[in-house]
């Protein structure tokens, strides 16, 4: 994420600190000020073990000041006015504010019906049928009488699956395919929350009433419900297929998983395994460590896959090979966590539901609340009487001009702020389609107790930062994090790649600091035993056999005894090379940790300049670093800073 780059919250904290104490200024950057409580706070964040010596506050001053720079610079050059920018970080405000824009009482009912689905978990089957956010009414009921009449086949005992996969009107879900609809179980937060509602409160055997969701209409049926696993934390080897694969491919590598399990039972080492043989390329070269799921996690596994984890009963223990869509695993258990109490869990359950589309449920509530503190009083009667006179079918094209209003009544009245028809009819303008098919007054109706829901909570929105300094920091965070970013690719990643000319000159300037060290070319044959090494060199010796026929000599039906590289090596960089003495020809075998080496070397190749297509992309990393530093010279020459060093060395005190 962007924000990331450098992760700053600033705390409102002005004038004086949260002890009544005089708050003094630490840092000015063109004239905006910024306090030593506020300085602390974001120096607390970026420091897990925070040291307050000169030395140390001077170096975290110096990264502050460049970061600062180059967003005070990015606001200069207007970067906050540009669209898409200010489109990102609106979107960042209302995820950042949905938590402070909710009924918190009933928010509570929410966290426990949140906890009781994470301890317990459903499985059900579904039918989708796509549809827009727009559909027409018409259309709408089409695709309901659809729903109900597939309903009503599965409850007169057709199979579901059969059902959900009738070519003519089946599902729409592309995945039915391979699970005639199967979602296999899920809990809390795995489902979107209208699919989640509709599966918690369907019983076992029932088929759902249509319901909707972003993704269109479905039903559902649900199968079992159970307790919750738990979640677990495991490591894989896995021989890849593919969901297209043949039997021929099939066999191959359930061949070779057989072989690999055989291993393990015989006492090879798990992770060594993973180095040599797994083929999933996100966990090889992490132990064949996935990441944890079950319950609490949002990281889903295909059903097969949970299941055979889940039966492992020790950590430690692995499983025999399972086949799922996309190959053979053998499985390993690493940690098994049962599902925490509620006490436990219930910080991270009440972050996740406010964040959640759910929390939304709880707005109704708050508006009501926010009307009788802000002492709301309705005045739409007269106002709304304007726009049912004089709005025609022109409504329904969205010709409708907000300008051909007449007067500017009060529509309400809240907090000694007045909210008027031109807000409405702009609100009109922007949002009529969704009623095209609604008489004019129903419309009218509805799109006015939508504006007004979403003007009190604009209000509210617009008070958070004052109220919340919390809130206020993590706006300050993304906005700053936003601009950061679009102003670094400008003005030095974007610029270091594009900038071939500059590139070139820069690489021509510092060509001494790209070197090949001492390489060899040829082909290196890696075996997993000595005699499968000896047998290989053996064969190289005769001049008639190809690389490529000693690799398939030597595996013969099986793929775990011999690989084969070949092309140019750093001796130096290359872990198995470098403690060696090789020699142009072929060279005899030898041992590295446990694996073996020979290699057959086809030219020595002396320490040589790269060109520039052979260290591109570490001249342009320092082609990048240098812009940035000869960019920082300019800032600061063009921005003014004014330390405190006073304010600056006081902290800690």
């Amino acid at each position: 994420m962007k924000i990331k780059i450098l992760a700053i919250a600033l705390t409102l904290l002005t004038g004086f600190n949260s002890y009544g104490q005089e708050d003094p200024t630490i840092i000015t950057i063109d004239g905006k000020k910024i306090t030593k409580s506020e300085f602390l706070q974001i120096y607390l964040k970026n420091n897990n073990n925070p040291k307050y010596d000169k030395a140390s506050l001077d170096e975290y001053m110096e990264l502050f000041k460049k970061f600062k720079l180059k967003v005070a610079e990015a606001e200069l050059l207007g970067y906050d006015t540009i669209p898409k920018l200010v489109k990102e970080l609106d979107g960042y405000k209302t995820q950042l504010a949905m938590p402070y824009l909710i009924d918190s009482a009933q928010n509570e009912s929410l966290i426990k019906e949140a906890y009781y689905r994470t301890s317990n978990e459903v499985r059900a089957s579904h039918i989708l049928i796509k549809a827009s956010q727009n559909a027409l009414p018409e259309d709408t009921l089409k695709i309901y009488n659809r729903l109900i009449a597939m309903k009503k086949k599965i409850e007169n005992g057709e199979d579901f699956a059969m059902v959900a996969m009738s070519k003519n009107d089946g599902s729409e879900d592309p995945s039915v395919a391979s699970n005639g609809g199967d979602l296999g179980f899920f809990n809390a937060f795995q489902m979107v929350y209208p699919f989640e509602q509709a599966a918690y409160t369907t019983e076992v055997g029932k088929v759902s009433n249509p319901f909707r969701t972003r993704f269109g209409y479905h039903i559902l049926k649900v199968t079992d419900k159970r307790p919750a696993r738990g979640s677990i934390e495991s490591a894989h080897i896995m021989v890849s297929t593919g969901r297209n694969a043949d039997e021929k491919a099939i066999t191959l590598a359930k061949n070779k998983i057989n072989e690999i399990y055989t291993e393990l039972e015989n006492g090879a080492d798990f992770e060594a395994l993973v180095t040599k043989y797994s083929d999933d390329p996100s966990s090889n070269k992490k132990k064949g460590v996935l990441p944890t799921f079950g319950t609490g996690s949002t990281t889903r596994m295909v059903p097969e896959f949970e299941d055979a984890a889940f039966q492992l009963k020790n950590d430690g223990d692995f499983s025999k090979p399972v086949k799922t869509d996309y190959g053979f695993h053998i499985i390993k258990r690493l940690a098994w966590t049962p599902v925490p109490s509620f006490e436990d869990m219930q910080k991270g359950l009440e972050s996740k539901v406010a964040k959640d589309i759910r929390s939304k449920s709880t707005q109704n509530s708050f508006i009501a609340k926010l009307k009788k503190n802000y002492k709301y009083k309705n005045k739409s009667k007269n106002g709304l009487k304007w726009f049912k006179k004089n709005l025609d079918s022109t409504f329904y094209r969205g010709a409708f001009n907000p300008e051909s209003l007449t007067k500017n009544k009060k529509m309400f009245k809240m907090d000694k702020q007045k909210f008027r028809q031109k807000e409405y009819a702009q609100f009109i303008a922007k949002n009529y389609r969704s009623y095209v098919n609604k008489p004019i007054p129903t419309a009218l109706n509805s799109l006015y107790a939508e504006w007004e829901k979403e003007t009190i909570l604009g209000y509210e929105e617009s008070k958070l930062p004052n109220k919340y300094p919390a809130y206020k920091a993590l706006i300050t965070e993304y906005h700053d994090g936003i601009l950061l970013y679009e102003i670094m690719s400008d003005k030095v990643w974007n610029k270091a790649m594009k900038d071939t000319t500059g590139l070139e000159a820069f690489y021509n300037k510092n060509k001494s600091n790209y070197n090949w060290s001492k390489r060899i070319e040829g082909e290196i044959f890696e075996a997993y035993t000595k005699a499968d090494a000896d047998k290989a060199y053996a064969l190289l010796q005769n001049d008639t056999l190809s690389a490529t026929n000693v690799v398939n000599i030597i595996n013969g039906d099986s793929k775990l005894k011999i690989r084969k590289r070949d092309g140019k090596f750093e001796i130096a960089k290359t872990s198995y090379l470098k403690n060696t003495q090789l020699t142009e020809g072929l060279n005899k075998p030898y041992q590295v940790d446990d694996k073996y080496f020979v290699v057959k070397v086809n030219k020595i190749l002396s320490p040589a300049q790269k060109e520039l297509s052979e260290c591109k992309g570490a001249a342009t990393s320092d082609y990048q670093n240098y812009l940035e530093k000869e960019w920082l010279k300019e800032l600061n020459a063009k921005h003014k800073i004014v330390v405190n060093e006073e304010a600056l060395y006081s902290l800690g005190k």
